[in-house]
């Protein structure tokens, strides 16, 4: 079975909404392809993805209250057959752990996938109001409908 990783800093705002919103994705499609997420950084290990993005996913119908953070580590590079960044900073902590051009080919920045080549960051909004998640979702639901579609 194929597996995608969904990367940001901490693993509880941007990363964990983009697993529930490309699981609710794949189902659409009956796409079967495991999804999870992690992120560079320790910070939040075993913790709930954020209140405030849970709550705006559960507005979509979408649940990520089983998820909880983990850090990335170079087991990931040869368990997942694609690894998608959040921002050009977890894209470079990504890349530090790679051993070789196979696994760097398998990273990229998830917003590439609804503008490719534009390496477009999706904003942290750990520190933002609810807004920064709405606008979050926003963005992830473009590049999820575009690799469901792709994987369909």
């Amino acid at each position: 079975m194929k597996k995608i990783l969904m990367v940001c800093l901490g693993n509880i705002c941007r990363s964990p909404m983009a697993e529930g919103i490309v699981r609710a994705e794949f189902a659409k499609y009956g796409i079967d392809i495991q999804v999870d997420s992690a992120g560079t950084a320790a910070y939040h290990v075993g913790e709930e993805a954020d209140e405030r993005g849970q709550a705006e996913l559960a507005k979509h119908g979408i649940d990520i209250s089983d998820e909880r953070a983990m850090k990335l580590s170079p087991y990931h590079m040869d368990e997942y057959d694609m690894i998608y960044a959040m921002d050009r900073s977890n894209f470079a902590d990504i890349l530090a752990i790679t051993k070789d051009n196979e696994e760097r080919k398998k990273v990229d920045m998830f917003m590439n996938l609804a503008y490719p080549g534009k390496n477009i960051s999706v904003p942290d909004p750990y520190y933002d109001g609810d807004e920064g998640f709405v606008k979050v979702y926003s963005m992830l639901k473009e590049s999820a409908e575009v690799l469901a579609k792709q994987l369909k």
